[in-house]
């Protein structure tokens, strides 16, 4: 009965906001991410409490790291003092470092770096970057170019690349990110993780071909996919117009988000298996918002047609927040980690997956670009 006002509430908002000829209505979106993000920072007041599943974790790992990606999104058109001292605690714990240390090579590891540098930029001191620095440059002055093995790290680890680019101001990241995405895309498994004609990724070498979905369709997992149009949005945000390989990364983000375009569901999600909806082909959040935040990335710089993805994000957004959405901010039909679609299963509107903070920091992207839309 909850969700079914709680849907109905929602539904009369989202109308009244398209009849008022606004693509949103920006103070419910705002909203919307507000009660999510209260959810959560009221369930982990202690930010440097560990994660325990089916192992005790520490909480700089890429799970919470995404978590406050979003965060800085939200505290980009909100900046409320809770939302800076609940990421500068977090970082401060940790003191401003890596699970592996300053060695590691494993971008799910140094995705906590994004907001490391973040919280620098709003307030510069030298020890908030002492240890991203070193695990960074290390990167950039080693010959290895195959650690992203996977394409979930492309967004964990590609965005820290661009923004210590800018904070140099030297182009040596902006290569080095660039041969890294480029040997994922192209030289992974037999030919590339990047999938050129249909627009998709394989989640790693297991699953490019001969590895067929049930269907006989090729294996696209809507989260990976969704990690990848969210690095290429989240980059070209960071890089200047003028950087080195930037119309690549345009070209890929175009491509992708007409992929995605077709296969949307009728309900406004996309299935966790994107050409299989008869293998765990049900609706998911994570995926979906990562999707959202991509094109409406697209929309805000011009790079995709308003008047085509417009009512594509618009479907979408409506689809979480009145499907995934409760109203005490938990978000439902988020599927738990792993690295495809069977994974995590089944979903629903109630279930609790194994680390609810990067779901959220999912949503939390795609409604700060929401937002941003003109």
């Amino acid at each position: 009965m909850k969700k079914l006002i709680s849907l109905l509430a929602v539904s009369i908002f989202y109308t009244s906001s398209l009849s008022a000829q606004e693509p949103f209505d920006k103070k419910l979106v705002l909203k919307q991410m507000m009660l999510a993000n209260d959810y959560f920072m009221q369930k982990w007041p202690d930010t440097g409490k560990t994660i325990i599943t089916n192992k005790e974790r520490p909480s700089n790992i890429w799970t919470r790291g995404v978590y406050y990606e979003g965060l800085m999104a939200l505290h980009e058109i909100l900046p409320k003092e809770a939302y800076y001292d609940y990421a500068y605690a977090w970082a401060e714990f940790h003191k401003w470092g890596f699970n592996g240390g300053n060695v590691t090579r494993n971008a799910d590891n140094y995705c906590a770096a994004q907001t490391y540098i973040d919280l620098y930029n709003l307030e510069p001191d030298a020890k908030k970057l002492k240890n991203t620095k070193a695990n960074i440059n290390m990167l950039l002055n080693t010959p290895q170019l195959n650690d992203w093995s996977w394409i979930d790290a492309i967004q964990m680890g590609m965005p820290v690349f661009a923004k210590m680019g800018v904070l140099e101001k030297n182009n040596r990241y902006f290569e080095k990110m660039y041969d890294m995405y480029m040997f994922s895309r192209n030289k992974h498994g037999d030919n590339g993780l990047y999938n050129p004609k249909e627009g998709l990724w394989w989640r790693d070498a297991d699953f490019d071909p001969p590895y067929k979905e049930p269907n006989g369709k090729n294996c696209y997992w809507s989260r990976g996919n969704g990690w990848v149009i969210a690095a290429l949005a989240k980059v070209l945000t960071i890089i200047p117009e003028n950087a080195p390989h930037r119309e690549q990364y345009v070209k890929d983000l175009k491509a992708m988000a007409g992929a995605l375009v077709s296969i949307q569901r009728v309900d406004g999600f996309w299935n966790v298996s994107l050409h299989d909806p008869s293998n765990f082909g049900e609706k998911e959040t994570s995926g979906t918002a990562l999707f959202i935040y991509g094109m409406a990335y697209g929309i805000n710089s011009g790079i995709l047609k308003k008047e085509t993805y417009l009512p594509v994000i618009q479907k979408a957004w409506n689809a979480i927040t009145t499907e995934s959405l409760h109203t005490n901010g938990f978000l439902g039909y988020l599927q738990s980690t792993g690295k495809e679609p069977k994974d995590g299963q089944p979903l629903s509107y109630d279930k609790i997956p194994d680390f609810e903070d990067y779901g959220l920091g999912c949503f939390l992207l795609a409604g700060s670009e929401i937002y941003k839309l003109k």
